[in-house]
């Protein structure tokens, strides 16, 4: 704390910033109180009998609380670049941001986690990030890069970089693969990430014991319940495609469980989503709906996930705090009047950071080797045997497993009760296409296809027919990567995603319409409006969740670990 600080605190000399007559939440305390807050060089100076600022803010009436924390975000899943979706979550009262560039890792390696880094270098917002730790996720697929420790090594010293990237390599983990054994060692001083879906028991046990400090892949509170005992620390999700809170908080509210090691986190949220009812704001209003008391939901937002991370004087109104603060109109509502990050209103900051333009080499990143029309011909299905069907579960990224007669596949696939699900490599021309069959996604006739398609983002595509799932793959090879939908051999709409084919350069203002319009297109085509046209299907070639998925080398059992 510098001389101009105390300065203030003694009441010596004129705040900065002085925000006056509000009721300030004290997460530290559980406690709500009257009192002024004087903000000066960044830093909250005191909280309590302040009269004089500089700029004056007068909070009559309203709530002063510390800036959110999203603890586990994929930026690039949001579709835009990093200034553009730092720019929505400011809006509702995000002012750090723990992300995992694993998408555009998968794609462009290190070059694309420092692409992430240098674009939020100048924002006002504290964006860290969680190197990723499997790229590609698993060696099952093909990606577009291999990030082993070493290639780690260079970026574990960068400003911004907090920890190791959730660990989704869980059998890798326990049963001591070298390679897995060497990311955990270098990050061990360091928070490391888990993703350990339906894990539990000794399974459950020997992987926290090998370093790794969080899990936000809780669909039950049992499961929560389960990994808090174990010592992880349950980030809360709810995202667009993976809606967990409301179980999670349930069972809190129901318990009465210490919230401490608990925080929120989306992981994946649609950028329309976000526009319209924010990320940890939205799960602290949810939350407070379903009987959480405010201070503790507040506190998971704000102190408990600065806690998590280690983040040192974040996530509290005290002295000698980082000046991250909000102004809202009521506990319950929640909408931000006043955003401040180091003091400085983030929204008129924002506007003056400077852009900063992707390299070209980040760009054009579709390399499909040739292929043709019957390379989707339902006729590979043999009459006379049974196929696995991966099974969509509505709210959810898990899948169930099925099964259908291969007699059955075209005709369910003419009366639109099935898709054929491909996956073609889409990073070096290697030629590999994984075929498998998807129930529950509604498309009627026609193709929808995508370069979203996690982790390791190669060219997915679902449809009814050869006809339009070749279309459909040719139109995002021709525009380097995007949403395309297909109808009767015709495009009917497509989205481009030109860096990685992850995101698009478009202002909010513009891509927002773009990604509801070609959504509706997709319900309209039969997609049921209780799934993420696109988010949900970008989930179908991930094969570190449960059940069934299928990667660019084939159909995938995502339990047993094995290809069927």
């Amino acid at each position: 704390m510098n001389d101009r600080i105390r300065a203030v605190a003694l009441g010596n000399d004129p705040a900065d910033l002085l925000i006056k007559n509000g009721r300030v939440v004290d997460v530290l305390t559980g406690e709500i109180y009257e009192a002024n807050v004087a903000i000066a060089d960044g830093v909250i100076a005191g909280v309590g009998d302040y009269h004089e600022g500089k700029k004056v803010v007068d909070a009559t009436g309203k709530y002063i609380l510390p800036g959110f924390i999203n603890t586990h975000c994929h930026v690039e899943s949001s579709m835009t670049t990093p200034q553009n979706y730092c720019a929505e979550e400011l809006r509702w009262g995000v002012t750090t941001l723990i992300t995992d560039p694993h998408e555009i890792a998968n794609v462009a390696g290190a070059k694309g986690v420092k692409y992430m880094l240098e674009a939020t270098r100048n924002l006002p917002v504290n964006y860290y990030v969680q190197v990723p730790s499997c790229v590609p996720a698993t060696p099952f697929e093909h990606a577009g890069c291999v990030m082993d420790a070493e290639a780690m090594a260079e970026l574990i010293d960068l400003d911004g970089v907090l920890g190791l990237g959730e660990m989704m390599n869980v059998p890798g983990v326990l049963g001591n693969a070298p390679d897995v054994l060497a990311k955990l060692e270098l990050f061990k001083d360091k928070i490391i990430d888990g993703h350990a879906p339906m894990v539990s028991g000794k399974a459950l046990q020997a992987y926290v014991a090998s370093g790794i400090d969080t899990d936000h892949e809780n669909i039950s509170w049992a499961e929560a319940k389960e990994k808090l005992r174990a010592g992880l620390a349950v980030l809360v999700r709810e995202g667009s495609a993976s809606r967990n809170l409301t179980a999670l908080i349930q069972g809190v509210v129901a318990d009465e469980v210490d919230t401490t090691r608990m925080a929120f986190c989306t992981d994946d949220k649609h950028l329309a989503d976000i526009r319209h009812e924010g990320t940890i704001r939205y799960c602290v209003k949810e939350s407070i709906a379903l009987g959480l008391e405010p201070i503790r939901a507040i506190q998971m937002a704000t102190i408990n996930a600065a806690n998590i991370f280690g983040l040192r004087r974040l996530g509290a109104i005290a002295p000698g705090w980082q000046a991250d603060v909000l102004v809202v109109d009521n506990l319950f509502n929640l909408k931000p009047e006043f955003v401040f990050h180091k003091g400085e209103d983030a929204l008129v900051s924002l506007e003056a950071a400077p852009v900063v333009v992707p390299d070209e080499s980040l760009s054009g990143s579709v390399h499909v080797a040739d292929f043709t029309e019957k390379a989707f011909d339902p006729a590979q299905f043999a009459e006379d045997k049974d196929y696995p069907v991966i099974e969509i579960l509505s709210g959810q990224i898990v899948t169930e497993r099925g099964s259908v007669h291969g007699k059955d596949v075209a005709r369910l696939l003419n009366e639109g009760k099935l898709c054929m699900l491909a996956v073609l490599e889409r990073h070096h021309a290697t030629g590999n296409i994984g075929i498998g069959l998807l129930r529950g996604y509604g498309l009627e006739k026609g193709a929808a296809a995508t370069t979203v398609a996690h982790d390791s983002h190669n060219l997915l595509v679902a449809g009814t027919n050869s006809r339009d799932m070749y279309v459909a793959a040719q139109e995002l090879i021709r525009v380097q990567g995007g949403y395309t939908l297909v109808r009767d051999g015709e495009v009917v709409d497509t989205l481009p995603l030109p860096i990685c084919g992850l995101m698009s350069d478009a202002p909010a203002e513009e891509l927002i319409p773009r990604l509801d319009e070609i959504t509706a297109k997709a319900w309209a085509m039969g997609v049921p409006r209780d799934i993420d046209a696109f988010i949900t299907l970008s989930f179908m070639a991930l094969p570190v969740i449960p059940k069934l998925r299928v990667t660019d080398i084939g159909v995938f059992d995502a339990e047993n670990f094995k290809f069927i």
